[in-house]
């Protein structure tokens, strides 16, 4: 008799338990769900940014652009003139998923209600991303910079990142 209520006791006990840990788990490894603000606390390159929310770093990846890598012409540039507009700053994020590395896809806020999206693709230092947006705006900032030949677009013929990439990942 002793032997089930112990088993009754211990199987719910065990139980709770298991889904306390799980949860506990599940909210300091699972990336952020909803919009948030922040702190940067990092700049990784020109479109990826450490931001904090929640007592912990979290990784975002600017949505809808890609700007170039950092041994890539204008990567370093494209980097510090992220850096220059959001270091140490608080930003809104726009949380639109995740991708495949469990980055946050987001559209980060400016403290002056500009978009570091578009300003990277205004001035020169990123693509608009077709493959993963079809935002007029984005393909509009990307035509201005052209015809204006800014940043990236002073070369003849620059190489979009995902190409780079490419041809580096054969080597």
């Amino acid at each position: 008799m002793r032997k089930s209520r112990t088993v009754r006791t211990t199987v719910p006990l065990a139980a709770v338990v298991l889904v306390l840990v799980a949860s506990a788990l599940w909210y300091r490894w699972m990336p952020a769900r909803g919009d948030f603000t922040g702190k940067v606390v990092g700049v990784s390159d020109g479109d990826t940014i450490e931001v904090m929310r929640a007592g912990r770093a979290v990784r975002v990846r600017l949505q809808g652009i890609d700007c170039p890598e950092s041994h890539q012409a204008y990567g370093t540039r494209a980097k510090q003139f992220t850096a220059e507009l959001v270091f140490g700053k608080t930003v809104a994020v726009q949380v639109h998923g995740t991708d495949q590395y469990g980055r946050i896809l987001g559209e980060v806020i400016l403290p002056d209600g500009r978009s570091l999206n578009r300003e990277l693709v205004r001035n020169g230092y990123a693509w608009w991303y077709r493959r993963y947006s079809d935002d007029p705006v984005l393909q509009q900032l990307e035509e201005e910079a052209r015809r204006e030949r800014r940043g990236l677009w002073r070369d003849k013929n620059p190489t979009p990142p995902w190409e780079f990439r490419r041809e580096h990942r054969r080597r």
